[in-house]
């Protein structure tokens, strides 16, 4: 009996033990070096009548965050194509805002968190819309001069590299800045070939529909005016005893 209560004992402190919530997985990396890196994310959503829809990108301070957007394509009676944007910052602060079919939002990053983007779709009340996203954050000339005290101890702990690596280093850099510059065009290109083919599919159907209904109506026409022509001309025949009156 008194070894069954010591079982019961040692389990109930291992248990406490190993049941404790972990506050912190990586105790050696600070949550802004969690969270380090320039990133862009590009999609599209749709949004219901007087919608609303938000999301959450981190950003560090002095990083430049960008947003681009578009409306491809609007149903409904109304068929506004005005979508409004705002973008805030972790604090509340309205750090950009937007009210249009088509727009940038752009501004250097004054604090470290997670900046909200909320799209509203309050001008259309019976009809939704669907619009391309592309957003991301990226480093500027301006953050790198901050970070020149961080370089210079990067260097002395490269002292045993030669100057070939450093060179790659650089350049490699420099070529990754570029061609993440040159995706934010493509994306941005992209955004209005699907606004265009949207808006062509929308015509043709828009001219195919006039068209047949234009043809009916022609055809009507037609048949109507035969037919009134036709009872201009239409006379009785007259009998003896069935004759006109005056």
């Amino acid at each position: 009996m008194l070894a069954g209560w010591c079982w019961c004992v040692l389990l109930l402190l291992l248990g406490w033990q190993c049941g404790g919530a972990v506050k912190d997985l990586r105790p050696d990396v600070s949550d802004q070096e969690l969270i380090w890196g320039a990133d862009q994310y590009d999609f599209a959503i749709v949004l219901p009548a007087s919608g609303l829809e938000c999301f959450w990108h981190f950003a560090h301070q002095g990083e430049h965050f960008y947003l681009d957007f578009m409306v491809q394509w609007v149903t409904g009676v109304a068929n506004d194509r005005h979508l409004s944007v705002t973008v805030n910052a972790p604090s509340g602060l309205i750090m950009g805002s937007a009210d249009d079919a088509k727009g940038q939002i752009a501004f250097n990053a004054g604090e470290t968190g997670f900046y909200q983007m909320c799209f509203s779709n309050f001008h259309n009340r019976f009809g939704s819309m669907q619009i391309f996203l592309n957003f991301g954050v990226y480093y500027s000339d301006d953050v790198k001069k901050q970070k020149e005290e961080e370089e210079i101890k990067k260097e002395q702990n490269r002292k045993h590299l030669n100057d070939t690596l450093t060179t790659i280093e650089e350049s490699s850099s420099r070529v990754q800045a570029f061609v993440f510059h040159m995706w934010r065009y493509y994306n941005f290109e992209r955004m209005r070939r699907g606004a265009d083919y949207y808006l062509l599919q929308s015509n043709s159907n828009y001219v195919s529909n006039w068209s047949v209904v234009q043809s009916f109506v022609i055809i009507m026409a037609g048949y109507l005016q035969l037919f009134f022509l036709k009872k201009l001309f239409d006379t009785k025949t007259t009998t003896e005893t069935d004759k006109p009156r005056c």
